[in-house]
């Protein structure tokens, strides 16, 4: 195939239109259009421009992604899920998190660890357990997180004290205090003790 025209593409100026025999072959980043130093009048295979488009592609879901992440930390998952949602295929995927990985923009650790800090002061260690999982957290990044966390006891205070603000304090609402409690993500043994805690304090 001979490539016919290279044109910049009107709404991203990074990337370029490549035409071959006077048609339109694929997109393609200026990066790499440059790297291979495509030209007009050239004569290409078809395997070697899709070996380019892929090469274009990488770089293309690896500025995505990085752009994702700037602001806030994601787990591997989540960028995978934003690349998949972009149409970009599974090699593609793997690359991007790869070299992200590489370069610590991910590290699912971190994420972890961080996220049970912000998490543990209104949430107890079984739902942050369990939307970190969602999150695609290996089970022992998970553990090693939850393990940093202490004063759940306090956590579950403070939230049941905001709960029954304004309310009165009858054997309804501290049932509902309770259930609202293990919503939480507390445990029944913690969810017991503050509320027991708080019956001793009104006596």
């Amino acid at each position: 195939m001979e490539i016919t025209a290279i044109t910049p593409q009107v709404k991203d100026k990074t990337r370029c239109n490549i035409e071959t025999d006077g048609r339109f072959y694929c997109g393609m980043k200026l990066e790499t259009v440059v790297s291979n130093r495509l030209k007009v009048g050239m004569h290409v295979s078809g395997e070697e421009l899709s070996r380019m488009q892929l090469e274009s592609e990488k770089l293309t879901a690896l500025d995505k992604a990085l752009f994702h992440i700037t602001a806030t930390m994601k787990t591997e998952q989540e960028v995978r899920d934003y690349l998949k949602k972009k149409g970009y295929l599974s090699d593609v995927c793997d690359y991007v998190i790869e070299r992200m990985k590489a370069h610590g923009f991910l590290d699912d650790a971190a994420y972890a660890a961080a996220y049970a800090e912000h998490a543990g002061a209104r949430k107890g260690k079984r739902l942050i357990a369990a939307e970190l999982k969602r999150k695609g957290i290996a089970d022992g990044d998970i553990e090693s997180a939850l393990e940093t966390l202490t004063g759940e006891e306090e956590s579950a205070k403070t939230v049941l004290e905001k709960y029954l603000r304004g309310k009165p304090l009858d054997r309804k609402t501290l049932q509902k205090a309770f259930s609202y409690l293990i919503g939480k993500g507390f445990g029944y043994e913690t969810a017991r003790a503050v509320l027991g805690s708080l019956a001793e304090e009104e006596e």
